[in-house]
C-alpha cells in the first residue's frame, strides 16, 4: 500500500469514528457510537496492516468500507439527507477505488 492510500484509508477511518461520536452527541444513539468507533478502528487497523504488507489488512479494510457504503446507501434512500450518508458513501467509494 502506498503512503497516499494509507492516508486516504486513515482519513476514512477517522471520519467513521467522528461520525459515530457525532451521532451519539446529537441523537444519543449508542448504535451510532459503537458502529462508528468499531468500523473506524477496523478500517484503521486494516490500513496499518496493509501498509506493513499484510494482505489480510487490505481485505479487512475493503470489506468494512464496502459494508459502510451499503449501509449508508440504505440510510440515504430512507432519509433523503446527504449528511452524513452521502459523505460516508463518497468516502467509502474513494477508499475502495484507491485499492
Amino acid at each position: 500500500m502506498s503512503l497516499s492510500g494509507f492516508i486516504i484509508a486513515l482519513i476514512y477511518g477517522i471520519l467513521a469514528i467522528v461520525g459515530g461520536i457525532t451521532g451519539y452527541l446529537k441523537a444519543r444513539s449508542k448504535p451510532s457510537l459503537i458502529s462508528g468507533i468499531v468500523s473506524g478502528l477496523l478500517i484503521i487497523i486494516g490500513a496499518l496492516q496493509a501498509f506493513r504488507g499484510i494482505n489480510s489488512g487490505l481485505v479487512l479494510m475493503k470489506l468494512v468500507a464496502l459494508l459502510l457504503v451499503i449501509v449508508f446507501i440504505i440510510r440515504l434512500v430512507k432519509t433523503r439527507k446527504f449528511m452524513p450518508a452521502g459523505l460516508m458513501i463518497m468516502g467509502g467509494i474513494v477508499t475502495l477505488a484507491v485499492f
